[in-house]
C-alpha cells in the first residue's frame, strides 16, 4: 500500500485513482482531484525524504 501525499489516504497502486511522476518517483492518488492538487504544487505535499530524493533527481536525472 502507498499513501496519497495530498489526503494521506492509503492507496493500493494497482487500483489507484490516478498517478503522477515527480522527481524520479511515482506517486499514487485516491482520486483525480488529489492528483490535480499535487500536480499544481508537488513540493507542498512531499515529506522531507521525498523532497531530498526529488532534489537529487533534478541534480542528476540519469541516476
Amino acid at each position: 500500500m502507498g499513501l496519497d501525499p495530498v489526503c494521506k489516504m492509503e492507496v493500493n497502486p494497482a487500483s489507484a485513482g490516478a498517478q503522477s511522476e515527480y522527481g524520479g518517483q511515482t506517486f499514487y492518488f485516491c482520486s483525480v482531484e488529489c492528483k490535480a492538487k499535487f500536480d499544481r504544487d508537488p513540493e507542498r505535499y512531499l515529506d522531507e525524504t521525498d523532497r531530498a530524493q526529488a532534489r537529487a533527481h533534478r541534480a542528476n536525472p540519469a541516476a
